[in-house]
């Protein structure tokens, strides 16, 4: 009985130090987030973008899709227009809150569908191994065969213009990297002892899976996705740009920069707003992903 009960009491120790650790690791990580200047900027100039575009309908000054002839390309510090105007007269601050909304959409939807997808494909390649990988990896291989810009604007072209099919081919697009990463991080974790100690246990593979892979690999796997969200939003803009994405007269940052494109030369400060936004949105997200990269290897 009484050893027994110390066995209890040493696996309760044990699992106390477990979770204690495992909280100290992330007081660590969010404590060396906090020092790092840049990734505190970043993320708040995101917070900041998505409070407006969620909010839109209360912080944008006019209606986003009313304009005038009267007032085309006004440029910057016009009276009701604190940022100009577009080509149709529509205020351009208003219309660059309103096309976060879309742009932040478009950018993020497909990197967290393809992370789903693209995870729960290189776990399996990666911990079934032998045909199952093969399979899985040479099928994925395939699409490396195709730049991304190229692939999505031919999937894109394919399925037709609009935003849920520029959607769905960049989710195609994004599918095969996160996979790959996922596979190799795999086929380290499922070699190491506590893995082979499941195993030898007589634990199922889901078991296995879900305890000891998938907190393992989900880690790097999310940052590499978070990585690709800028890109992401580059490309749904430039699907936008090429008609393949939003349509007019839709607010949104690659839409924008097609349609203000001709009025360059009249007002080129104006014209460049939308690339502005994507780009500064674009290098936030990239900036926070090696931030949250760096704060998690707290071997440096």
């Amino acid at each position: 009985m009484n050893t027994v009960v110390d066995d209890f009491s040493s696996s309760v120790l044990k699992n106390n130090s477990v979770a204690k650790a495992t909280a100290g690791y992330w007081k660590t990580v969010f404590r060396r987030l906090l020092k790092d200047k840049v990734t505190v900027v970043c993320l708040l100039v995101l917070l900041a973008v998505v409070l407006m575009a969620i909010f839109a309908p209360l912080v944008a000054p006019a209606d986003p899709f009313k304009g005038s002839i009267l007032k085309r390309l006004l440029p910057f510090g016009s009276p009701g227009h604190l940022l100009g105007s577009d080509e149709l007269g529509r205020d351009m601050l208003t219309r660059l809150i309103y096309g976060g909304r879309l742009s932040l959409v478009m950018g993020i939807t497909p990197v967290i569908s393809a992370f789903l997808v693209g995870a729960f494909l290189g776990i399996v390649a990666g911990f079934m191994g032998g045909h199952v990988n093969t399979a899985i990896m040479r099928t994925v291989d395939v699409f490396y065969a195709f730049p991304s810009v190229l692939l999505a604007v031919a999937i894109s072209g394919a399925l037709g213009a609009g935003i849920f099919n520029a959607m769905v081919a960049l989710t195609i697009v994004f599918i095969p990297p996160i996979a790959r990463v996922s596979e190799s991080v795999t086929t380290q974790v499922r070699n190491l002892d506590f893995v082979e100690a499941a195993r030898a246990s007589g634990a199922s593979s889901f078991t296995i899976i879900r305890v000891h892979i998938l907190g393992n690999v989900l880690g790097p796997v999310l940052i590499y996705s978070t990585g690709l969200i800028s890109v992401s939003m580059i490309l749904a803009s430039g699907l936008s740009f090429l008609g393949l994405g939003t349509r007019p007269p839709e607010a949104e940052w690659g839409l924008m920069l097609n349609t203000l494109r001709t009025a360059i030369y009249v007002n080129p400060w104006v014209a460049a707003l939308p690339g502005t936004m994507i780009f500064i949105v674009s290098i936030c997200f990239n900036l926070l992903a090696d931030g949250v990269r760096s704060a998690m290897d707290v071997t440096q």
